[in-house]
């Protein structure tokens, strides 16, 4: 039944960043449940494989937050491969000097220390999971990781070759019309000569050849151009090295319509030839556009 499902159970310390490894598995595309009764997950998995189109990645999180019921997790992991599904456990670990001022920083209390302290709470802690802990597949210690390493090793070990691939979008925008709030980088070009004072050229917008000539005809659009492919050449792979899947560059002009739009043309053409899939979304191309362009 569970062949063709990758299934991952998240566990380990309180503190050491089960919450952070979920929204990467999130990210990865599985299905996510956190906190979840270990008794419910065989059950869960026969669901998730039963529905329609099946799922067939998912991640859940296991702790000692679901309080005594944590105790059958290896049982419940017996039941999951009687009926058919394999597993991989990935177990979250941290040193104590590490978890304390972890949980001091959040003002989080460790869900062992009702009343106790920390440190009491996660020895007893580390008591309770060492069972599993020699069952881990993969154990990584988050002491010195900053959550984008974090998401780096998870994706390395999990994710699929089609969601480690970078995918690149390039907006182009006015900043007459606002930022656009989700861009990782912002570059302005309204310093390049403007096609809205052409006559002929005013009405059209950065997809139109002639607009698009216009603005590379210019020798400081060719050598911003030659810096901003060099930029880029260096950056791309400097994300995929770190993780990151997604990376959205905004281009602006002052409406969108002309500079923003055939640089970002160009710069996707750029990105393309450098191997990665882009994506390229004009906001603002027709913003200011008549609403009826002269017909009643």
């Amino acid at each position: 039944m569970g062949s063709n499902v990758r299934f991952v159970i998240i566990t380990g310390l309180s503190g050491a960043g089960k919450s952070e490894a979920i929204r990467c598995f999130e990210d990865l595309g599985y299905f996510c449940v956190d906190n979840i009764p270990p008794a419910l997950v065989p059950k869960f998995a026969e669901l998730c494989a039963q529905s329609v189109g099946g799922v067939n990645r998912i991640a859940l999180v296991c702790d000692v937050r679901s309080g005594e019921f944590f105790d059958s997790l290896a049982d419940a992991l017996s039941e999951l491969e009687s009926i058919g599904f394999t597993y991989q456990i990935l177990y979250l670990e941290a040193s104590d000097d590490v978890l304390v001022r972890r949980f001091k920083e959040t003002r989080r209390r460790h869900p062992l220390t009702p009343g106790g302290g920390i440190l009491a709470a996660l020895k007893q802690e580390r008591r309770r999971l060492e069972c599993i802990r020699g069952r881990a597949h993969r154990i990584i210690n988050t002491s010195n990781l900053t959550p984008r390493q974090l998401q780096a090793e998870i994706t390395r070990e999990f994710g699929s070759q089609e969601s480690d691939r970078l995918i690149v979008n390039v907006i182009s925008f006015g900043f007459k019309h606002g930022l656009p709030l989700d861009a990782d980088m912002v570059l302005d070009v309204r310093f390049l000569p403007n096609p809205h004072y052409v006559a002929s050229l005013r009405d059209l917008t950065g997809n139109d050849p002639g607009v698009a000539e216009y603005v590379f005809r210019w020798p400081i659009t060719q050598r911003f151009m030659e810096k901003i492919h060099d930029l880029i050449a260096f950056l791309l792979p400097q994300f995929v090295n770190e993780g990151k899947t997604h990376f959205i560059l905004a281009i602006g002009c002052t409406g969108g319509q002309h500079r923003s739009v055939a640089v970002a043309n160009r710069i996707a053409e750029q990105v393309r030839d450098m191997g990665y899939e882009c994506r390229v979304d004009h906001r603002d191309i027709d913003e200011e556009r008549p609403i009826f362009d002269g017909v009643v």
